[in-house]
């Protein structure tokens, strides 16, 4: 039990430090290539920044455990909207200015009720993950057309560019993005592996660890930039990262279990991960597109944050009370 549970720290800590280098290393590589910073920004930084949940997902359910890759998209889109948005709430309240994020929330929105109608049979085949990753292609068509129209002055735009490493020679590049990459893969099976083992151990599902230790580590070092970027004043990023997180979440990890191991879903993630899910999505996208049409009432204020937190932990409780 004591060397699945290092297996998980040691694999959540290599995961975040590989995902960083990885996606440092492809962005760098694509901007040597001479593809544009917002596109990078938006495609490769995006899926960058989802590559954990991803190689977990696949790595899970290569082993046969595909609920944990399903908790775990599922779980980290919860942790995103009341965990992260909730905590970083309670720092400052979250302005949301972006039009692009205005753009992306809707996109989100129906993406999630596209999710609900390919599950609603309680199973997750090969042709609903074939369709869930067909869809990510769509959207990030979608996206990269609305980031062209929006305003060059648009802060989300300004700061997706400066993901961009624009320094970082071809070789290095090439190293770096090698190295996340081997990291990547080493540390999601270690993570996968300490999971598994934990799970059993307690007598718990996979989908319970997956929606709580895997997708709450995973979210963390989201929540701290989040952090980071409102007491900066950059509130607009910390809520886009959110919103491209869980686009990515949705339609890339939630794919992966159905193209590799096709299988029932548990009855829970129907009748209580995923309308939750949904609903928070329903939250976010109240609080952003506010009747008022001033820009300062689009935001999330403390009390909503306190109360996006609390939704967090009763949930996390409700689950453990009912595995």
């Amino acid at each position: 039990m004591l060397l699945s549970i290092l297996a998980i720290v040691i694999g959540l800590a290599l995961l975040v430090w590989s995902s960083d280098r990885f996606v440092d290393g492809a962005s760098a590589i694509a901007h040597n290539l001479g593809l544009s910073p917002l596109i990078i920004g938006i495609t490769i930084v995006g899926l960058g920044t989802s590559a954990p949940e991803m190689l977990v997902a696949a790595i899970a359910s290569w082993q046969g455990n595909p609920s944990l890759g399903v908790g775990n998209a599922v779980g980290s889109n919860i942790a995103n909207i009341a965990l992260i948005l909730g905590v970083t709430a309670l720092v400052a309240p979250v302005i949301i200015s972006s039009g692009l994020i205005r753009l992306e929330l809707p996109v989100l929105l129906v993406g999630m009720l596209v999710g609900l109608v390919l599950i609603w049979d309680n199973y997750l085949s090969f042709n609903d993950g074939l369709i869930l990753l067909l869809s990510l292609f769509i959207v990030m068509g979608i996206l990269i057309y609305d980031a062209t129209r929006v305003k060059p002055s648009d802060v989300l735009i300004g700061e997706l560019a400066d993901e961009v490493n624009a320094e970082m020679p071809l070789g290095t590049a090439i190293m770096w993005f090698s190295i996340g990459l081997i990291v990547l893969l080493i540390s999601a099976r270690m993570l996968v592996w300490g999971a598994v083992n934990v799970a059993t151990a307690l007598g718990v599902s996979d989908l319970v660890i997956g929606l709580t230790i895997v997708a709450i580590g995973t979210s963390l070092p989201e929540l701290a930039a989040s952090i980071v970027s409102v007491r900066k004043g950059e509130s607009d990023i910390a809520v886009g990262n959110v919103i491209g997180s869980n686009l990515f979440n949705l339609f890339g990890v939630m794919a992966l279990p159905g193209l590799i191991a096709p299988a029932a879903l548990p009855h829970q993630v129907l009748n209580r991960d995923y309308p939750l899910m949904l609903a928070l999505t329903v939250a976010l996208f109240l609080m952003a597109f506010r009747f008022r049409a001033s820009t300062s009432s689009r935001r999330i204020h403390w009390f909503e944050g306190l109360a996006l937190v609390a939704v967090f932990f009763t949930y996390q409780a409700w689950l453990f009370l009912d595995p």
